[in-house]
């Protein structure tokens, strides 16, 4: 390094360029000679001085203002071939590094090591307004400190870092006609709403006419009436005819103009509010559901048919949403629901939607719905207490009546219970005797914790059960185990549920009863709004727990 230093000091030129020739270089690449872009030009010939002659490398940079800029006038790696990758952590360094072994150099600007240098300091930290910043000066410095404004040192890349991505599946967006990855959805992100123009076209021209003239034509859409804190509600239909004894109650309701068929109907390609909104409902409607009726408003509802487990396909929701001029909203997924209750909602922005995007959003619905109502099946619980002291007498046993009154809330049934000491024989033998009484869910507990004397999980991994989770953020209830022996679910409930009204198992029992699977995964997305408050008064599950 100080031999390099040494031969640095006297050499001003970037690359095979003259101080001043770089500067005409980066302002024709850059628009303007910056002094981010000069200093990086410098940043690049310190870097790659360190890396023997003839490596092949690629390029890693932490910010996005600047040095990419001076990376790519100067070695091969760029945007365009893949070898140079912006991760931009804010921090003005480069990494150039061999593309088969991950070693290289990184070169960083160091504020402490740069108070050698004033003027670029105060450039750097903005410490000084820019119009007051010395220009002549700040270049002199730069020129003057070369290689060594910046400090390096030697890193390994990450392995996992090295690896490319690659772009996968090409498809052709059914919206655009336009190749797009495939990963992106069902359309393009640019026809989900992600394009940084508007088409032309993409607005109709409607006409309105004054209220007094109104009479004798037809409402083109709802209008609605609000009375404050009392109503709100459609008081003329689209499709409606005005008559001359409207037009007053128009003008009350605050329409001095309104949009009418003949006068106002788009020239175009466009779908109407309702029409649209009936049929993204009618899209979205999975089993256990059924659509509120015709558009009220250009909304319709979706109405569970059915009480039962009300799931969301939550990664198709957002796409849909992501498009302009649509939207949906729903209560929360994994929610046990009523018959008759709405659970979600859909509509048209605009009275008007282009076609275009109308058919943007069936796309992303095409797959199939995106709520569901699963039906609950009534359990045949057998319940398992496991505590040498509650099987001996010392204790009174207080969780049967509590896993009694969570079944029986869903409409299942206790068939059985068997009480066993801390034995793990006798907790495999207690499992024996719940299955020959016929149930189909088995609900152990206690034992689940890390005392050596808790040899539930034990007691039941010799009783068959597979496919187990145990463990879960969720508090209380982190004990819990969730598993199946055979085509019987087995719960197991910890301790806690002696002290909480309110726990894990609250959230595990319908989603066993409506056959979902229960993963790792999908309990990890469970933990945020996991965390009870264990309120005084318990409204679950009107309250945020598990949501």
């Amino acid at each position: 390094m100080s031999n390099l230093t040494e031969r640095w000091a006297n050499d001003s030129s970037i690359g095979p360029y003259t101080f001043e020739a770089f500067l005409d270089v980066a302002a024709a690449f850059h628009g303007n000679p910056a002094p981010g872009l000069i200093i990086g030009g410098f940043m690049v010939d310190a870097a790659r001085a360190f890396l023997p002659e003839g490596t092949l490398f690629d390029a890693v940079v932490e910010t996005k203002k600047c040095l990419p800029d001076a990376v790519q006038i100067l070695t091969p790696p760029s945007y365009g071939n893949g070898w140079m990758r912006v991760l931009n952590l804010g921090r003005y360094a480069l990494t150039l590094y061999d593309k088969h072994t991950g070693a290289g150099y990184r070169a960083w600007l160091d504020p402490e090591h740069m108070r050698a240098w004033p003027e670029i300091h105060a450039w750097y930290l903005k410490t000084k307004p820019k119009k007051e910043q010395d220009r002549a000066r700040l270049f002199a410095e730069i020129k003057a400190g070369g290689r060594t404004l910046c400090k390096v040192a030697p890193v390994v890349v990450r392995p996992d870092f090295m690896a490319k991505p690659h772009m996968g599946a090409i498809g052709v967006c059914p919206v655009c006609g336009e190749g797009y990855p495939k990963a992106d959805g069902a359309i393009c992100r640019g026809c989900a709403g992600e394009a940084p123009y508007r088409r032309d076209g993409e607005s109709p021209r409607l006409r309105a006419m004054p209220v007094g003239e109104a009479a004798g034509r037809r409402a083109l859409h709802d209008m609605t009436r609000i009375v404050p804190g009392t109503s709100k509600g459609v008081e003329f239909s689209a499709g409606a005819d005005i008559t001359a004894g409207d037009v007053c109650r128009l003008q009350t309701m605050g329409k001095n103009q309104v949009y009418v068929e003949d006068l106002s109907e788009p020239v175009g390609d466009f779908v109407h509010e309702n029409e649209a909104a009936l049929a993204f409902a009618q899209a979205m409607c999975g089993p256990g559901l059924v659509t509120s009726g015709p558009p009220r408003e250009g909304k319709v509802e979706l109405v569970a048919a059915v009480d039962g487990f009300f799931t969301v396909d939550k990664d198709r929701l957002t796409a849909f949403n992501l498009i302009e001029g649509v939207m949906c909203a729903s209560r929360q997924s994994h929610l046990v629901v009523e018959a008759g209750k709405p659970v979600a909602g859909c509509r048209a922005i605009p009275l008007y939607l282009p076609r275009r995007v109308f058919e943007a959003a069936m796309h992303v619905l095409a797959d199939g719905p995106l709520f569901v109502v699963r039906p609950m099946r009534r359990p045949r619980t057998g319940v398992l207490v496991t505590g040498t002291e509650i099987h001996s007498g010392l204790i009174e046993d207080k969780f049967e009546p509590v896993v009694r009154g969570k079944v029986e809330a869903l409409g299942g049934s206790v068939v059985a219970a068997v009480t066993v000491p801390d034995d793990r024989a006798a907790v495999a033998a207690g499992v024996a005797k719940l299955l020959a009484a016929g149930a189909d869910l088995i609900v152990t507990t206690a034992g689940l914790s890390v005392d050596p004397d808790d040899v539930t999980r034990l007691g039941l991994d010799d009783a068959g059960l597979a496919d187990a989770v145990h463990g879960m953020p969720i508090l209380p209830g982190a004990m819990a185990i969730v598993g199946h022996i055979g085509d019987v679910d087995v719960i197991g409930v910890p301790a806690c549920a002696l002290f909480h009204r309110t726990t894990s198992f609250d959230l595990l029992l319908p989603r066993v009863l409506a056959g979902v699977a229960i993963t790792r995964r999908e309990l990890a997305g469970l933990a945020e709004g996991a965390m009870c408050l264990s309120c005084r008064a318990c409204t679950y599950p009107k309250c945020p727990f598990g949501k």
